[in-house]
């Protein structure tokens, strides 16, 4: 691949092929050092619904009590 005028690139058909790519997907780009993780947003949000498919309760309240707890520590201080 190279890097067009513009900072464009064109993902090859074979590899747009191999990750399930279509046109008007959303990517996202990580920089990671020397090199460009390129994933299909889709992707990332089914692992994250996955992973916290699992949680038992609200990580909302959860976050919200660790938020006062941390609150009344920094009282006491």
């Amino acid at each position: 691949m190279r890097l067009g005028r513009h900072g464009r690139f064109v993902i090859p058909a074979p590899v747009r092929k191999a990750m399930g790519l279509k046109p008007g997907d959303t990517l996202v780009c990580d920089p990671k050092g020397d090199r460009l993780i390129v994933r299909a947003r889709r992707e990332i949000e089914k692992e994250l619904w996955e992973r916290f498919a699992k949680v038992k309760g609200s990580l909302t309240r959860e976050l919200i009590a660790e938020r006062h707890r941390e609150a009344r520590r920094e009282a006491k201080k």
